[in-house]
């Protein structure tokens, strides 16, 4: 049920927007588990001078590798959270060589009637799902 929107820097291969999706999943998965088909993810690209994603005064390098990460979702406790942050900068890591200085995450909490999955219906509130 999470919806994941991805804004990143153009020039990524459709195979590297495909990694960054799966192994975003598997962490969004592991940490807040999450069904394996629950999956409701979007990317927009920009040119380079249309993401500035500076580091609030923490010293980070920001590289055209840049990830911001959206997550709307209904809420998740603290150690759900962190365990996410951590699980996804490991992942990005060691399968696409992503800086965790390059990886910038706002969870937006929302609650189960704000989401209709279809037929304009809030699946939540009349216990279809």
């Amino acid at each position: 049920m999470p919806l994941l929107k991805f804004d990143i820097i153009r020039g990524r291969s459709s195979e590297e927007i495909r990694k960054l999706l799966d192994v975003t999943h598997e962490a969004m998965v592991e940490a807040f588990e999450v069904p394996l088909t629950d999956r409701y993810q979007v990317v927009t690209q920009h040119e380079p001078e249309e993401l500035i994603l500076e580091d609030t005064g923490l010293g980070y390098r920001r590289t055209a590798d840049v990830i911001l990460l959206t997550i709307i979702s209904r809420p998740r406790s603290l150690a759900q959270k962190t365990k996410f942050y951590g699980l996804l900068v490991e992942k990005l890591q060691a399968s696409l060589s992503i800086s965790p200085q390059d990886v910038v995450v706002s969870l937006v909490e929302n609650a189960d009637a704000d989401w209709s999955f279809g037929c304009g219906r809030a699946q939540f509130i009349t216990g279809e799902l």
